[in-house]
């Protein structure tokens, strides 16, 4: 936590509320309110996630950006468009592919480590 601010701190406050509407309401709902409160407790874990890893992420992707030679986001996508990092290929996709999976660790943690293809298939 940081100051000036007591326990609980933010990613507590999130858990507490999630770990609430999972025991104790999502067991009452049906149809589209269980369906919401559904969406709910995904949205805190999101949120208690990013709270959790988002200063490790940053600093990390800052680092991933760097020893590519870029600033920012925007200055790889233009490289990549340009293909300006095509001679660059292997070096490129570990930097992405780490980086989806840091995106993973907080949106999709199941998928974080999971090779097959987003559309859940086996296929290529």
């Amino acid at each position: 936590m940081s100051p000036p601010h007591d326990a609980p701190d933010a990613r507590e406050l999130v858990a507490a509320v999630r770990e609430f509407l999972e025991r104790d309401v999502l067991g009452a709902l049906h149809g589209g309110t269980r369906y919401h409160c559904l969406v709910a407790i995904n949205v805190l874990g999101v949120v208690e996630r990013e709270l959790l890893l988002g200063a490790e992420h940053r600093e990390r992707h800052r680092r991933r950006l760097a020893a590519l030679g870029f600033a920012d986001d925007a200055s790889l996508a233009a490289a990549l468009r340009s293909g300006a990092l095509d001679d660059r290929y292997e070096e490129v996709k570990a930097a992405l592919t780490a980086m989806v999976r840091d995106k993973l660790a907080v949106a999709a943690p199941g998928r974080a480590d999971d090779d097959r293809p987003a559309g859940g298939g086996d296929g290529p």
